[in-house]
């Protein structure tokens, strides 16, 4: 398993735990929300404490022999809290039931608080006299488990974040609008790429773009607290006490004030913000125009002012002020209900005077669920006013709502390839060819070591496979040669031949590309020429995945007719146990097979999907997805910045798993079953009704 899988794996056990401990006790996810937060903050400091502490005693200096003492400065430095002894986690998880746990983690809080000004009355602390001393011990207990002491780097920064999304889907507090999906903010982050400078977010909540922009800062290899100055906005106390936790737990500083920004901009950022990114409540209509008419804030004018003196719809309020703390390099980019880009009337005028300005940049449409709190879709607007001489009339329009992850049934987001895959559109649009290039690279050579790793797979699956096979023979060899199952025993064993030559086939295939691309030069290769050479292996994937399933679904509808139409069970030659278990390992080595394949064939597809649109590695239109569109279309289109006005309609994907054949086989049996209760049904009435004389 890898060390993301690891991570997502703990992620998802730490909030089961954490859940199910809510789930039985009496206490509403908003009562739950903050303490919990709280320690998985704690968990954090502890854990970043111990990360660093070593390094520092080590470099501590001595006088007399006597090293001097820990203190806060030596932690901060290294982007980490300095936790008194009775602070730290291990300490508090020790705590026996005789012990008021509650009032221990309330210390600890407020240890931590007195050393760091920042989070002074920000960490929760009454909230732990509502929780029993019992579920505390058992939520301590839960986010403290031992494999949380072997994984490396930001593991409870990408914890915290997984529990606020959690929290997000359950609305847990302020309807869950504190929080903003983390593929969005992402995708925000690297389109603007802050990498040095002023980072403004007017409505921050819980602080995901800052954080965000960190992350894309040490993916350069440079301190963020060094290369950014992090400053926020938001109007709700607990929201900025989660923002400033937020903030600390990935060892970040940052200045967040309580404001409403419609009329308040205490930062004093006008025209000195070098990168704007935020998620703003939507469609407002309660702002008090007459409280904002004189606003520089507002460079296109107040718009949409109705006879009640409020503005009708605060969206075009917020990209104004968007725009105006821009400095004259500056870069914005935030989300925008999907109403926005095409409205009418007077919003339209302001939408004419932002575009005449030749800094509206991108166009991003996301589909609906992405967000937790609103099934709407929405948009992503980016401005730039250093935009290049050549593109300063054009607008870069993504329509990106047929890229998507299905998390769960209601909820959306990106896989890092596609996220990958959306960016590479940008990187052309820019000039910057390489970058575009050196990741369709990275997606082949990828594709083929996990085809490489398959060859393995696919021979434990084909092993275990003919043990099951062989022991379902003894029984078989009983049964009249013109019996019901002999097409089925045929089928079977058909696609057991196949499957055994297509593996030795795709094991030929996999080992010699895989050699033949270590050899190649990758800067000099030509997309186009090396998929032409992957065709035969990537054709091969497909068929061994095809037939890995379909040999296993033979082999159930065997054992499914040697059950039900020759009673298998009442043989002696019939080895129920031995049968079972080889069932089972059977259908962990088809999955492990088919796992692996996929993976392999997924790379294959990411790389594809790039080369079949951009065959040139440059940037050109493509319908139902990307258009670079001119002034003059804008004007003609009413000014609309709604990508699916200008780039058409996509031509549907083709789903490589689906299976017409099976698929028909499959709806053909399942008919024949209920066709057999229906009339199996319609004896037990017939026989009923005559039972009361009717």
């Amino acid at each position: 398993m890898s060390q993301l899988e690891n991570i997502e794996a703990i992620e998802k056990r730490l909030w089961s735990a954490a859940d199910t401990l809510r789930a039985n006790s009496n206490y509403a996810s908003n009562e739950y929300f903050m303490p919990v937060m709280g320690l998985v903050f704690l968990r954090h400091a502890y854990s970043r404490y111990l990360t660093v502490k070593d390094g520092i005693e080590a470099s501590l200096p001595t006088r007399g022999g006597v090293k001097r003492k820990l203190t806060k400065e030596d932690f901060s430095k290294k982007s980490a809290i300095f936790l008194q002894p009775k602070a730290q986690f291990d300490y508090l998880v020790g705590l026996k039931d005789g012990d008021d746990r509650a009032k221990v983690i309330i210390d600890a809080m407020e240890s931590i608080e007195r050393d760091y000004e920042t989070l002074r009355g920000v960490l929760p602390k009454t909230e732990y006299r509502k929780l029993s001393n019992e579920i505390l011990g058992q939520l301590l207990r839960a986010l403290n488990p031992d494999e949380l002491k072997k994984v490396s780097g930001d593991v409870f920064g990408r914890i915290y974040e997984y529990f606020l999304t959690q929290f997000a889907d359950q609305k847990a507090h302020d309807g869950g609008e504190f929080f903003t999906p983390v593929s969005l903010v992402s995708l925000i982050a690297n389109v603007l790429e802050p990498k040095k400078g002023t980072v403004l977010d007017p409505a921050c909540g819980s602080g995901g773009m800052f954080v965000q922009s960190a992350r894309f800062v040490e993916k350069l290899h440079e301190n963020p607290n060094e290369k950014l100055g992090f400053y926020g906005l938001e109007k709700n106390e607990t929201t900025i006490d989660l923002a400033k936790m937020n903030l600390a737990v990935h060892g970040l500083v940052g200045d967040i004030k309580k404001a409403i920004t419609y009329y308040e901009d205490p930062h004093n950022l006008y025209k000195k913000a070098d990168f704007v990114m935020a998620n703003p409540p939507f469609n407002v209509d309660e702002i008090d125009a007459d409280k904002i008419k004189n606003d520089p804030r507002l460079p296109f004018g107040l718009h949409g002012v109705n006879k009640k003196g409020k503005v009708s719809n605060g969206n075009y309020v917020w990209i104004s002020y968007f725009y105006s703390y821009l400095t004259e390099q500056g870069r914005a980019g935030f989300v925008m209900s999907s109403q926005a880009s095409s409205a009418g009337n007077t919003e339209a005028k302001v939408r004419e005077k932002l575009i005449g300005t030749g800094h509206v940049d991108i166009m991003i449409a996301i589909r609906s669920n992405f967000f937790y709190t609103r099934t709407v879709p929405c948009e992503l607007w980016f401005f730039n006013k250093a935009k290049p001489k050549e593109l300063k009339d054009k607008v870069l329009m993504i329509d990106a709502r047929n890229i998507f992850r299905k998390v769960t049934r209601k909820i959306y987001d990106f896989s890092p390839e596609q996220l990958q895959n959306i960016l590479s559109i940008v990187w052309l649009y820019r000039g910057e060819k390489k970058r575009f290039h050196d990741l369709v690279m990275s997606y082949i050579s990828k594709s083929l070591d996990e085809a490489v790793k398959s060859i393995s797979f696919a021979g434990d699956y084909e092993t275990v496979f003919t043990k099951l096979n062989k022991e379902l023979e003894p029984f078989l060899s009983t049964l009249p040669k013109d019996g019901k199952h002999k097409e089925t025993v045929k089928e079977l064993a058909d696609c057991i031949q196949a499957y055994k030559e297509n593996c030795r086939l795709f094991a030929k295939l996999a080992q010699e590309k895989n050699a033949w691309w270590k050899k190649k030069n990758k800067d000099g290769v030509k997309l186009t020429e090396a998929f032409k050479e992957l065709e035969a292996l990537a054709e091969e994937n497909n068929k061994l995945i095809k037939e890995a399933e379909l040999m296993y679904r033979h082999a159930n509808r065997l054992i499914d007719v040697c059950l039900n139409e020759h009673n298998a069970k009442e043989s002696d030659e019939w080895k129920t146990r031995e049968i079972v278990n080889l069932k089972k390992q059977t259908e962990e080595a088809r999955d492990n097979a088919v796992s692996q394949l996929k993976l392999a064939r997924y790379f294959h597809h990411q790389a594809e999907w790039l080369v079949e649109r951009f065959p040139d590695e440059k940037l050109r239109d493509v319908e139902g997805l990307v258009k670079l569109v001119d002034k003059a279309e804008l004007k003609e289109n009413d000014w609309s910045l709604t990508p699916g006005r200008y780039v058409g309609v996509a031509p549907e994907e083709e789903d490589p798993d689906f299976d017409f054949g099976e698929t028909m086989r499959a709806i053909h049996s399942e008919l024949e079953n209920l066709n057999a209760q229906a009339s199996g049904l319609a004896k037990k009435i017939s026989v009923n009704l005559k039972k009361l004389g009717i």
